[in-house]
């Protein structure tokens, strides 16, 4: 790390290493959350905890490369090259998305849902075999994604809104809008 004149380490390297710690912690929670939950995680009606994560990025751009990092380790610890390959790259998107609609909070959990409602089913169809037809795997990952994103996910916005998004920030001033720039 960096030293100015009076030996105090540099701001913007205690900001990058919050940036890693913060995507690391995301991305450790989305692996455990995965993998203990992992018996309906996977398949044609599936349903991923970790996906209430999503709503991460509301808070803290490190969110981004933890879910996307969380969902590839994941996927590579239970799925074929398609799905780490795909899945995680819709991760990635939605989790990008998310981001950029931080300003509206109950915006932020419609990127996962509909970007994995549309990924997701043409992975468990075309690599997985799976017999089902493509629109019924579409609204069965589509509604696993709304419970976690929104029946979890929401509330653990809420949640962690009430803390003052402390979790994801070293200095903040009382009553600071978690949108504003200085925020992220």
């Amino acid at each position: 790390m960096k030293e100015n004149h009076s030996g105090a380490v540099g701001a913007s390297s205690r900001q990058r290493v919050t940036f890693i710690v913060h995507a690391a912690v995301i991305a450790a929670l989305y692996i455990v959350l995965v993998l203990v939950f992992q018996y309906f995680a996977f398949g044609v009606i599936q349903f991923r905890i970790a996906e209430a994560l999503t709503i991460l990025p509301y808070f803290t751009p490190a969110a981004i490369p933890g879910l996307f990092v969380g969902c590839l380790v994941s996927n590579i610890l239970s799925g074929n090259i398609f799905d780490i390959i795909f899945g995680s790259a819709a991760t990635l998107v939605a989790a990008v998305l998310s981001y950029l609609l931080r300003r509206h909070k109950y915006l932020v959990p419609i990127p996962p849902v509909v970007v994995n409602m549309l990924v997701v089913p043409f992975i468990l169809k075309f690599t997985y075999d799976a017999q089902e037809a493509l629109p019924f795997i579409m609204l069965t990952v589509g509604a696993g994604q709304v419970i976690a994103c929104y029946v979890i996910g929401i509330p653990l916005l809420l949640a962690l809104e009430k803390v003052g998004g402390r979790l994801f920030t070293r200095k903040r001033a009382q009553g600071t809008d978690p949108t504003n720039s200085s925020y992220s």
